[in-house]
């Protein structure tokens, strides 16, 4: 069983191509499109500090340097701010330069996120270690206390993954994978053991199923997984089907639900995309107020500089 304080790596693929908000990405990597006042990657990566994760490994693919870039360390930007004595500027850029321990390795093409993580397998070592999707932001009162509940419950359970989950509404032309509790599980608990994933919608009286939310933490055996999964239609291998491929070999996987306060955006359109930027745009401290004031006034009197179809 996996200690907490050995879960000390995360591995974020950020290899994506982004073609679903192209124009937008197509220079920019995706994970670099601003959100409020951050690139959203940005605040993946001060999710995984917070939760004690000071070791990173960023899989990334063509045209992210940019990435590396952001959290490189700029004497030249850092002496401008000096010299004009912008402390809380300078205060920001002190919080992504130091105490992070950044490696970077490339993924040849865009092929999936299981086939990401097979890449880091001789950095993870022999010890769990967290996977968090560059594109997916976890909003929540204190950051980084969802992946620390997740990597207490890995550690008690001895599961083979632990994986974060949502109730996701039924939506017309939305297919996520959905997460099946096992049997008699109490599905109003904070966890439960998982029995199946799956593509089909199924019947439920409450309205809702279970969607995997883009966090999650692994034993080294999902390698093996990774190993014995085959690469679906587009190519890819698909982390999902690693996943099915444990359940399979009869390994345990938790499901570790979101609080009410927990909110997740998945930023993979614009769709996600516009709704994460509007959250957090109208919640800055600075602007929110006057930024919800237009909102009320734009409402009532529509108007703008929107695409004609």
């Amino acid at each position: 069983m996996q200690k907490v304080a050995q879960v000390r790596k995360a591995i974020i693929p950020v290899g994506g191509l982004g073609t679903r908000l192209l124009p937008a990405t197509k220079v920019l990597p995706k994970e670099m499109l601003p959100v409020g006042r951050r690139p959203m990657i940005q605040y993946v990566v001060e999710e995984m500090r917070a939760a004690g994760l000071e070791n990173i490994c960023f899989v990334t693919g063509r045209k992210k340097a940019l990435i590396q870039e952001h959290f490189d360390h700029d004497p030249e930007l850092v002496r401008y701010l000096q010299d004009r004595r912008s402390d809380g500027l300078l205060a920001e850029l002190a919080y992504l330069e130091s105490g992070l321990y950044l490696t970077y390795i490339r993924q040849s093409g865009p092929q999936g996120v299981a086939d990401a993580l097979s890449l880091a397998e001789d950095y993870v070592g022999d010890g769990a270690f967290v996977t968090a999707l560059g594109d997916s932001i976890i909003c929540e009162p204190e950051m980084g206390t969802l992946l620390r509940s997740m990597i207490t419950e890995h550690a008690r359970s001895g599961a083979a993954a632990t994986i974060a989950i949502e109730p996701v509404q039924r939506e017309r032309g939305r297919h996520p994978s959905l997460v099946v509790p096992v049997p008699d599980a109490v599905v109003a608990a904070e966890s439960f053991d998982v029995a199946e994933i799956t593509d089909r919608v199924r019947t439920s009286e409450t309205g809702h199923e279970w969607a995997i939310s883009a966090r999650y933490v692994f034993s080294p055996i999902i390698f093996e997984a990774i190993r014995g999964t085959r690469p679906a239609r587009s190519g890819e291998l698909l982390l999902v089907d690693a996943l099915r491929m444990l359940l399979r070999q009869g390994e345990r996987v938790r499901a570790v639900r979101l609080a009410p306060a927990q909110r997740h955006h998945d930023i993979g359109n614009f769709g996600g995309y516009f709704r994460a930027f509007l959250e957090f745009a109208l919640n800055d401290e600075t602007l929110g107020t006057e930024l919800r004031d237009y909102v009320r006034e734009y409402l009532a009197s529509p108007h703008g500089c929107g695409e004609e179809e």
